[in-house]
């Protein structure tokens, strides 16, 4: 069984999470993703118009004496956060207005560098019973790397292809826990905040990789953990109540992962940055050498100074490109090919193989 420090990975442990942070090596986790108690402050029982009650969270974890008391919980645990992240991870911490802005400080007090704020907007909200104040419709995100020169993760190129090929905006249109997604015991619910997958998924696609360790302090119904299996990332993960505890195993017993040849980052793959002169140093491509398009209708030569001519038009492997398809711009690359051996191959090929033994 793999550990982290004196716990195991992959495992729900109970007690109270500062305590079990302590057993944590310094620089040691990927990812945290924090659902801290919200503090509501709820004074007496929430009815409907029609006098029926609320389930609301008026949980005994939810309720401290006092702000100061609340701000110095608060401070623990993000101390021991930052502590355990690596330099190169981040945390997410979610909240309401009664203790996001609070949170806040105590991250930027304690050294976290903001990234985002990222608005979770409930698309079936919970609705205003008394009718005194705005419905409540939407809960925040604080995303923060451990420093302001942190190399955190990031994969910007699969969330704009999540959506639709547009910039993964910063607020998440994703409904509450509803049907089979809600967790039930006796008929009743059996944690009152529980998250919906949706939004962890996100959470972890975009700002971890697969192997990767991921912390949640506040486990409750284990949505972290069950989404972190099902993405092939390690968890780990603290609560203080043995009911929620025995809720999530039972729930991690379900998750299948995904297949990791499921889970690679194919959109953020970049080509390697290799200039075409690379390529004629290494005789990958010689001087002489004829270019073809890959339907062999048009051809180019390549030059000492690595251009190449094309029926008396010099210039780059994309401005040739350009020229004999009439377009302002062409990409050289995934354009030419060179025979080798009687067969096409791609320069784009040459240049992953000289890539591949000289950058790697």
């Amino acid at each position: 069984m793999s550990t982290i420090g004196s716990l195991a990975l992959n495992s729900i442990h109970q007690g109270d999470c500062v305590a079990l942070l302590k057993q944590i090596p310094d620089n040691s986790v990927d990812l945290i993703f924090a659902d801290p108690p919200y503090n509501l402050q709820l004074n007496g029982e929430l009815t409907r118009p029609n006098q029926t009650k609320v389930d609301a969270v008026d949980d005994e974890w939810d309720k401290f004496a006092s702000m100061e008391i609340y701000d110095a919980f608060t401070t623990d645990w993000l101390k021991e956060c930052h502590r355990v992240l690596k330099n190169t991870g981040s945390i997410w911490v979610i909240g309401t207005y009664h203790n996001i802005f609070r949170v806040g400080a105590s991250l930027q007090d304690l050294g976290f560098w903001m990234l985002n704020d990222v608005v979770w907007i409930k698309t079936n909200p919970m609705p205003n019973f008394k009718g005194t104040r705005f419905n409540n419709a939407h809960e925040t995100m604080l995303w923060a790397a451990k420093s302001e020169k942190s190399k955190y993760t990031f994969h910007y190129h699969s969330m704009k292809t999540m959506n639709d090929d547009l910039q993964m905006r910063s607020d998440w249109f994703i409904p509450i826990c509803q049907g089979e997604e809600r967790l039930k015991v006796n008929g009743q619910k059996a944690h009152s905040t529980q998250k919906p997958e949706e939004l962890l998924y996100r959470v972890i696609l975009s700002s971890s990789n697969v192997g990767d360790i991921v912390l949640d302090p506040f486990s409750g119904s284990g949505t972290t953990a069950a989404v972190a299996k099902k993405l092939g990332r390690n968890f780990i993960a603290f609560e203080r109540e043995p009911f929620y505890i025995d809720v999530a195993n039972n729930r991690l017993k379900e998750i299948i992962p995904i297949k990791d040849s499921l889970l690679e980052y194919k959109v953020e793959v970049k080509k390697p940055k290799v200039p075409f002169i690379n390529l004629i140093d290494k005789e990958f491509i010689k001087v002489g050498d004829f270019l073809f398009s890959k339907d062999e209708k048009h051809t180019a030569q390549v030059q000492a100074d690595s251009s190449i001519e094309s029926n008396g038009f010099a210039g780059s492997i994309h401005k040739v490109s350009a020229h004999v398809l009439g377009k302002e711009s062409n990409n050289g690359w995934t354009f030419w090919y060179v025979k080798q051996q009687g067969k096409l191959i791609s320069i784009d090929d040459l240049r992953e193989a000289f890539a591949n033994q000289y950058l790697r």
